[in-house]
């Protein structure tokens, strides 16, 4: 497993790792169950700090992507389970409030598609 760092990127480095195992496990690359290194490991290989590839790990944890074990070490999740859960839970919380303060249907849809095109095209 190999991941690549830029850093003259203009993305931070815990950024581009969580996004690379983010990608990797929604693809199949990294299939469910499939071990991660520790985080000092990683880190070594990767010639990062220990809790640089901490924040991406904790991040990946809290986006249902991988699942920590304890002593037994961090694993990919079951993919869409947690993930799609949460992603399914934050529309609705979207939603609801976009309601309450009175967006019609088009402007809350509206609203909710330039978050997306921000966050996935960078725009």
């Amino acid at each position: 497993m190999t991941f690549t760092i830029d850093p003259g990127a203009a993305t931070p480095p815990y950024e581009q790792l969580r996004s690379q195992i983010a990608a990797r496990a929604r693809s199949g690359g990294l299939p469910a169950g499939y071990r991660l290194p520790t985080v000092r490991g990683l880190a070594g290989e990767l010639g990062l700090a220990a809790n640089t590839v901490a924040k991406a790990y904790r991040t990946l944890e809290a986006d249902g992507v991988i699942e920590t074990r304890g002593r037994n070490g961090t694993f990919v999740a079951a993919s869409g389970g947690a993930a799609s859960r949460q992603a399914a839970a934050a529309a609705l919380e979207y939603a609801q409030r976009a309601h309450r303060l009175g967006l019609d249907r088009e402007a809350a849809l509206e609203a909710a598609g330039e978050a997306v095109r921000a966050v996935y095209d960078g725009t």
